[in-house]
């Protein structure tokens, strides 16, 4: 018997491939008990998309997240995925943030790191796989399977071969837009069997339907692990089932031994969170089965999907995938995997919705075309380089493009200030600032009015006024240890929340007395109230956040009053989770700035007004 091992995906590559990475740490606590008694060889719970997710969408601190799932999970190893260079973020970071990430992770419940780069350049892994054996954790090196030109077979073996020489534990083939098939996975797991000779974890998405026949003949090469989800959340851009994939081997030397009917009262029970939620299953359509044409990795097309929803563009899906694949070959043909998946992604995208190729180029696509996300695997086009660059030089392939990055975990703290309590939560700050400083301004702000609010006489503050926020921890314990998952404080016009994962929301204030209307007046800087004729407007052109600046606390780009150049940024804005710089289209003068910073926007709204010269 050489039983095949599970790594169960629910709690992160599922609902990110489903769910666009909205489970709430509310979904998963009344189920984590039967989940870490299952036997999986690991879960998968952390990283990828649900880090920033948490901050972005769900008002989660991602690292209490983590410390929750470890508490109600004990027997499992705990796996996240880890972008290598990138961490959890989508441009790297540098070697020391890395490490500190690294050993954080593994100090708050990580025991498995899958590591990739998308590019599957060693380089960008070189830093976080030192850091794992360091830290005394299991370092699985993945190889981002893709087809194209440039992509052999023996390109992996190579790649796989100076992931073992950095310390790998396991090879992992990832496969993440489904492109793999029955005998290439055959193939390709023997290859790795007998001439690598590590343990062989094979991750395939459904998408076009091969995943469970890949499983197959995986398991009859010598592959150890294959990933699953439950059932609620597998197939479509998902992984296979495990009830499928377990009840397929039973009685075959590959028996994964798992207990079927506990399978299935774990499967009851996130079919009621599906269907509470209102949330669709995966599914295979004709579009998934095109994967073999535009190669769009599951949780790239879920995302996709979403962002053109947003910008209200849901009928030119099938625009999209048609330039994706055009603009893969122009730069490349990286494999579709985060961060260039998004990257090529928006680029597909804004061709698409602006109807000019190449005329908006995001911050990420340029850094990509220089080399600072690593070296392409093929040559790029020529025209488009020169378009989007310039007479800039490309970074020299002798350079590690991770090495350029010079941050100090010293600058990060200073600059996050006393916001942060932790070393966590300065890390949550150098990957995301944006979001870690709204989160943490916000909950400081929360937890205070919070312990004031349910104050009753000296009840949750010293004997000098101030708050015990000791008192606050220990009623979160209460709550964590109960059966309860919230709790709503009401007093007066205000409201708080305390939640199982620690979080404590701001309280709502009382509603404001709606302002008079102004008398009629010229704008505050004196402008008319009718524009001159020849003032034209800069308009956003997708759905997003604007920032005016670069980074928080930084002098705006632009200013009323100053004259720009053709190509010069004006601001930037955030759409897809990648920074989009928009820039001046001919020389002028910056007559009216129509938003503030951190604004969200809609697709054409007004951005500027400005005077051309």
């Amino acid at each position: 018997m050489r039983p095949v091992h599970i790594t169960d995906t629910t709690l992160r590559d599922a609902h990110q491939s489903l769910w666009a990475t909205r489970m709430e740490i509310g979904d998963m606590l009344p189920i984590l008990g039967k989940m870490d008694s299952v036997g999986y060889w690991s879960m998968e719970v952390w990283g990828g998309a649900t880090f920033d997710s948490c901050l972005r969408f769900l008002d989660e601190n991602p690292w209490d997240r983590l410390r929750v799932i470890k508490k109600h999970c004990p027997k499992t190893p705990l796996q996240m995925l880890l972008r290598g260079q990138n961490l959890v973020g989508y441009h790297h970071y540098s070697d020391e943030i890395v490490t500190r990430f690294v050993h954080a992770s593994k100090r708050n419940g990580i025991d498995v790191f899958r590591v990739f780069d998308a590019l599957n350049d060693i380089r960008n892994v070189e830093v976080a796989g030192r850091a794992i054996k360091e830290a005394g954790a299991h370092f699985e090196g993945a190889i981002s399977y893709t087809v194209s030109p440039v992509h052999t077979l023996d390109s992996f073996i190579d790649y796989a071969q100076q992931l073992k020489e950095l310390g790998a534990d396991t090879i992992c083939i990832k496969d993440m837009a489904g492109m793999l098939t029955p005998f290439r996975t055959e193939r390709m797991v023997r290859a790795l069997k007998d001439q690598v000779g590590l343990p062989v974890h094979v991750h395939c998405h459904y998408i076009g339907g091969m995943a469970p026949m890949n499983y197959l003949k995986a398991a009859e090469a010598g592959a150890d692990i294959v990933d699953t989800a439950v059932v609620a959340l597998a197939f479509g851009n998902s992984q296979p089932a495990v009830e499928m994939i377990v009840a397929a081997l039973k009685e075959s030397p590959y028996d994964t031994g798992l207990d079927l009917d506990l399978l299935f009262e774990i499967a009851e029970y996130w079919e009621g969170v599906r269907s509470a939620k209102g949330l669709k299953r995966g599914i295979t359509t004709l579009l998934s089965m095109e994967v073999f044409s535009h190669q769009v990795p599951g949780g790239m097309m879920s995302n996709l999907v979403s962002q053109l929803e947003l910008q209200k563009a849901g009928d030119r899906l099938a625009d999209v995938l048609d330039e994706i694949p055009r603009v893969r070959a122009e730069v490349g043909y990286p494999p579709l995997v985060t961060p260039l998946s998004q990257i090529v992604g928006t680029q597909a995208v804004i061709n698409v919705l602006t109807g000019k190729r190449w005329a908006i180029v995001p911050t990420e696509m340029k850094e990509y075309i220089r080399g600072y996300y690593g070296k392409a695997p093929g040559p790029m086009d020529k025209e488009i380089v020169q378009r989007v660059l310039g007479g800039e030089q490309l970074l020299s392939p002798d350079i590690r493009p991770g090495s350029l990055v010079k941050t100090t975990y010293a600058e990060v703290e200073a600059e996050i200030g006393d916001l942060a309590h932790s070393e966590e939560d300065v890390l949550m700050y150098a990957l995301f600032p944006n979001e870690a400083h709204a989160y943490l301004s916000a909950h400081r702000e929360g937890a205070e009015k919070a312990v004031f609010l349910m104050g009753g006489e000296g009840s949750h503050t010293k004997e000098d006024g101030s708050v015990d926020v000791n008192q606050i921890r220990e009623l979160i314990k209460i709550i964590e240890a109960s059966d309860v998952a919230e709790v709503i404080i009401e007093e007066g016009d205000n409201k708080v929340t305390l939640r199982k994962s620690g979080v404590v929301s701001s309280p709502s204030a009382p509603a404001a007395a709606a302002p008079a209307t102004p008398e009629p007046s010229t704008d505050p800087v004196g402008l008319p109230a009718v524009r001159p004729d020849a003032w034209k407007t800069i308009v956003a052109p997708m759905v997003g956040t604007l920032y005016t600046a670069g980074a928080p606390g930084a002098d705006p780009f632009v200013s009323v009053g100053d004259t720009v150049e053709e190509g010069q940024t004006l601001c930037i804005v955030e759409a897809m989770k990648l920074m989009n710089e928009i820039t001046a289209e001919e020389s002028g003068i910056i007559r009216e700035v129509c938003v503030s910073n951190a604004d969200p926007v809609e697709y054409g709204t007004v951005l500027f007004y400005y005077e051309p010269v």
